[in-house]
């Protein structure tokens, strides 16, 4: 829910400040800068929660602190990728991408009850997927109309 209320939020400030600056809204525009600052939001939670976070990864993936830190990371270069006009469609793809590789884990954590930010077992259950896929297929539409559809 964090993460969308970011995005949201950000949408409707990169907005605002599009319109001041420009004279008119560049919704991509504003909706690119909403994308990067919310895969930076999430990419911190890979930082902080890293030892929470790789409870969720497919038992079949060894090192997966490591994964959790990497994958931080990789955020952050979409994250960028998205504000260079040159790169924000290679972005976009490798975004969506991204969110479609990362849904196993969402599965997984929500069949095993995880809490990824401690890893415990007391995470919110299975039917936090009724949210989650929804929300990663929002996702992946936002990223489609930012970047690669013009």
């Amino acid at each position: 829910m964090k993460p969308l209320i970011v995005l949201i939020v950000s949408f409707l400030i990169s907005s605002l400040v599009t319109k001041l600056t420009t004279g008119k809204t560049e919704y991509q525009l504003a909706a690119r800068i909403a994308m990067a600052i919310m895969l930076v939001f999430t990419a911190i939670g890979h930082f902080v929660y890293s030892n929470g976070m790789a409870a969720m990864v497919p038992n079949f993936f060894p090192r997966k602190t490591d994964i959790v830190i990497f994958t931080g990371v990789v955020e952050i270069i979409f994250a960028i990728g998205l504000l260079l006009p040159n790169y924000n469609r290679l972005a976009g793809f490798l975004i969506i991408a991204f969110f479609i590789l990362i849904l196993p884990s969402n599965i997984k954590a929500a069949i095993e009850n995880i809490n990824y930010q401690t890893g415990t077992l007391d995470g919110p259950g299975i039917n936090y997927l009724w949210f989650r896929i929804p929300l990663q297929a929002f996702f992946i539409l936002w990223t489609y109309f930012s970047t690669i559809y013009k």
